[in-house]
């Protein structure tokens, strides 16, 4: 069949999408909360080493492992969520990683010595492990085709708004009220989430067909015809069956997971994690004129227009154009901060003490923050959400749960060793080196895009796992 004929229409044109934007905004709030903890460290790290306090005081090595055992914690999340997603469901999968992330905010709040510092950040990064792996999953089975796009990239939007909102309030409070601001998120979602539906897909894999025809029919709204939207659903459930390890071999399993698994080791590889959790130590380096925690903030409020401008695109433009635009320019910004950093030598002194110098205004000293942003800006318009959204599509219903769990246990271990690495790189050789690897990785991600990804704008999940089955075709036939 003509791949190049319009879709068949899926469902009825009096669907209404008021109260699935609802259950996608109760749910995306633990991307929120993962978005704050994830750069909690930004603002914090100056004034831990520095605090009066020598049992909260932090040394290099402290620091380096305070910014970093985030990552190890939503390793552990993600890897523990590839049995709750089939187990307990999508739902209450997002709902339990409210625990950890409460918990660990406690503890960082009330920390008295360091190892409390460090091990509520391992707690929020099981929290972060937890809805990266879930919270996808579920926004993606709970949309209508039309608008899955869009609300695909919401991960990630409310992800930069968590890590925006801490940038803005560590212009005002304290580490410890910053932990107290970090439990928020988490307790709302939690209670919203309460009177949200379960995923139809999960319902009817479960046989609770009944239970997911009502699921169904309060996301679509009450004068929704849905019965040729849920009879889709129900032809594709029918058609898997719980795998064994040894279709793993098969590419209607192996071709999607080894597409979502590379892009999240590929996104980690950009060095999006320790950039944004060292933001203000790279600025203290770079000698950016204006003061390091402004700078960061102004870049947290770049990131957010982008991530928004790349939702607005992401149903118009397609999914590899803006990976295509997103891997050059994130390729033109880092390979512009190793020229900058290797032909304007920095001080060779530890990247999370270095003081702000004061020096008359040079315009060439703003070429790092420039570069910054145009790399949150690249990243957030394409391999930041598209990653997230892909991931949710491609991944075959059979081994969605499983390989949703592996995807983020690879993501964020690529991120801990990058996270760790990025300091003792930095001290020995300067920010020369891992901006120049940064950038050859994107060009990697260039060329991958261009030969792996499928580009899956306006297509059901039914349609994509169809691609994948016959590996030459989206469209399905109805039977």
């Amino acid at each position: 069949m003509d791949e190049t004929k319009p879709l068949r229409n899926s469902g009825s044109g009096t669907t209404s999408n008021t109260r699935l934007f609802l259950a996608v905004f109760s749910a995306v709030l633990g991307n929120f909360n993962f978005g704050f903890s994830m750069v909690y460290p930004s603002p914090v790290i100056p004034q831990l080493q520095v605090i009066d306090n020598p049992s909260l005081r932090m040394n290099t090595h402290q620091v380096a492992w305070f910014g970093s055992i985030f990552t190890l914690g939503a390793v552990a999340g993600g890897l523990g969520t590839m049995l709750l997603n089939d187990r307990l469901g999508r739902k209450l999968s997002i709902m339990l990683s409210a625990v950890p992330s409460t918990a660990g905010y406690l503890l960082i709040g009330g920390a008295q010595v360091v190892w409390m510092l460090h091990l509520g950040r391992f707690l929020t990064g099981i929290a972060g492990g937890m809805t990266a792996a879930s919270i996808p999953v579920y926004v993606s089975e709970i949309s209508h085709p039309a608008v899955r796009g869009i609300l695909g990239s919401c991960p990630q939007i409310t992800a930069v708004c968590g890590s925006l909102a801490l940038y803005a309030l560590g212009l005002v409070l304290p580490w410890r009220w910053l932990a107290v601001a970090g439990e928020v998120p988490s307790l709302i979602m939690l209670v919203l989430l309460c009177f949200m539906p379960k995923s139809p897909r999960y319902l009817i894999a479960q046989g609770r067909d009944a239970d997911a025809h009502q699921a169904l029919g309060w996301l679509r709204g009450p004068s929704s015809d849905i019965t040729a939207e849920f009879n889709k659903i129900q032809r594709s459930i029918a058609s898997q069956r719980k795998i064994r390890w040894a279709e793993l071999a098969t590419p209607f399993y192996y071709k999607p997971i080894q597409i979502a698994v590379v892009m999240r080791f590929l996104q980690q590889m950009t060095g999006i994690t320790p950039i944004l959790v060292y933001l203000e130590p790279i600025f203290h380096l770079t000698r950016v004129s204006l003061e390091p925690k402004y700078d960061a903030a102004l870049v947290g409020s770049v990131r957010l227009l982008s991530i928004v401008i790349a939702a607005s695109l992401m149903d118009k433009a397609g999914r590899k154009a803006l990976l295509f635009s997103s891997g050059f320019l994130m390729f033109l910004s880092t390979l512009s901060m190793s020229i900058y950093s290797h032909t304007t030598p920095c001080p060779a002194l530890n990247v999370t003490t270095l003081p702000l110098q004061t020096t008359p205004f040079d315009p060439s000293s703003l070429i790092p923050l420039i570069s910054t942003m145009i790399i949150i800006f690249g990243y957030a318009m394409g391999w930041g959400p598209i990653t997230w959204l892909l991931m949710s599509e491609v991944l075959p219903l059979g081994a969605r749960g499983v390989a949703s769990g592996l995807c983020v246990g690879v993501s964020w271990l690529t991120a801990f060793v990058l996270t760790q690495v990025f300091m003792h790189v930095v001290e020995a050789w300067g920010l020369f080196v891992p901006f120049l690897f940064f950038s050859v990785v994107c060009v990697v991600n260039i060329m991958f895009t261009a030969v792996c990804v499928p580009e899956t704008r306006g297509r059901s999940l039914e349609e994509i796992e169809n691609y994948f089955r016959t590996g030459r075709a989206f469209t399905i036939r109805d039977i």
